[in-house]
């Protein structure tokens, strides 16, 4: 389902600037605002650059803190703000993320920002600067890095290419569906051989619901707001900027879990703390990226991959259900730190229709 958006939009007392789209041609800032993997790996830097360039038709401008394995966080914030102030720039990709980027981004004003909207594309530790964004009223994308979804090795999955178009090129409202298969193993990147390499894929089960004790199925909307777990952990440790309690009673939460693979008790401890702080009691739904369940410390087989997956869903369920029996939980979704990918709009208004179990949402 594709329908034109207005302008301009104002729901829930939640303002956001409409983002710009892009148009084949446009220049598009590779950053690498947490872990400078261009430095390290960069016949996987080049290959994301080649893939913008055929697959999208846009021309990637790197800034000087991106191939930089020194470059600092003042650097790092520098290159962000000029970034969005620069006008022939019309977007802007993280190259992957990282664990330090909440040691700067307390320090961004806003102003840049919100003067000169554009769409960022960021996930895990980018999940700092997509709640800056949100602070500002900028929507962006949790999702589409540039290591991750576009420099795929082999091919870039056809599933994260159509959202990445959607996202990049299309102003409609659309409704999400399930990935048929998925991949959470890796190659390494060390070896220049796995670019021609293509990684396991197995079946996906779907998205599973969850609709607590709704007495009336309908749909559930808001405006989402999220990001990876353990960077949210981070947001509520440093007390960094949240949205309100008035605007939590009007947001779609959402979160997916990292390449850590935290385990299941960990996991609903970051759930109790929203619940305590009166989050979970407000939020209109909740949506949950498929866990990653194998990683090169811990590479788990298909049976352990199940059994972590499993318990991880159980405890988030168990969590939210003993501080709110009344929204929808869905889980397995297809965002994350597995792929396919959708590039989860951050900040659009989204829609959760419980009767026929569809989820809408702003692009």
């Amino acid at each position: 389902m594709t329908i034109s958006l207005p302008s301009s939009f104002n729901t829930f007392d939640l303002k956001f600037s409409p983002l710009p789209k892009l148009q084949q041609g446009d220049k598009v800032a590779i950053l690498s605002p947490s872990f400078i993997a261009p430095a390290y790996f960069p016949h996987i830097y080049e290959l994301g650059l080649t893939r913008l360039r055929d697959v999208f038709g846009l021309e990637p401008i790197a800034f000087p803190s991106t191939t930089n394995k020194d470059a600092t966080h003042k650097e790092k914030a520098a290159d962000l703000i000029e970034a969005f102030e620069r006008p022939d720039i019309k977007a802007v990709i993280a190259t992957i993320g990282g664990d330090d980027q909440i040691e700067w981004v307390r320090d961004l004003p806003q102003r840049p920002f919100q003067e000169n909207p554009k769409p960022f594309f960021g996930y895990s530790d980018n999940t700092h600067i997509a709640n800056h964004l949100w602070q500002c009223g900028v929507p962006s994308f949790y999702g589409g890095a540039l290591f991750i979804q576009f420099a795929r090795q082999c091919e870039m999955d056809s599933f994260t290419v159509d959202y990445l178009k959607k996202a990049l090129f299309e102003n409609s409202i659309i409704e999400l569906r399930a990935s048929e298969t998925f991949n959470d193993e890796d190659l390494a990147w060390e070896d220049p051989a796995t670019l021609a390499q293509k990684r396991r894929y197995q079946p996906n089960d779907g998205w599973h619901w969850d609709l607590g004790e709704i007495a009336t199925p309908g749909d559930f909307s808001g405006i989402t707001w999220g990001g990876c777990l353990e960077s949210i952990d981070e947001l509520l440790r440093h007390r960094m900027p949240l949205p309100t309690p008035e605007q939590f009673t009007n947001i779609v939460l959402y979160f997916a879990t990292s390449e850590e693979l935290p385990e299941a008790p960990y996991v609903s401890r970051i759930l109790r703390a929203l619940g305590e702080l009166g989050i979970l009691q407000r939020v209109q739904g909740v949506l949950v990226g498929r866990p990653k369940a194998w990683s090169f410390e811990k590479p788990n087989t298909d049976q352990m991959k199940k059994a972590y997956t499993e318990a991880q869903m159980k405890a988030v369920r168990e969590t939210v259900r003993r501080y709110n029996q009344e929204i929808p939980i869905i889980q397995n979704m297809d965002f994350g730190h597995t792929d396919p990918q959708i590039c989860l709009p951050m900040g659009s208004h989204t829609i959760i229709n419980c009767s026929d179990q569809k989820i809408t949402i702003s692009f």
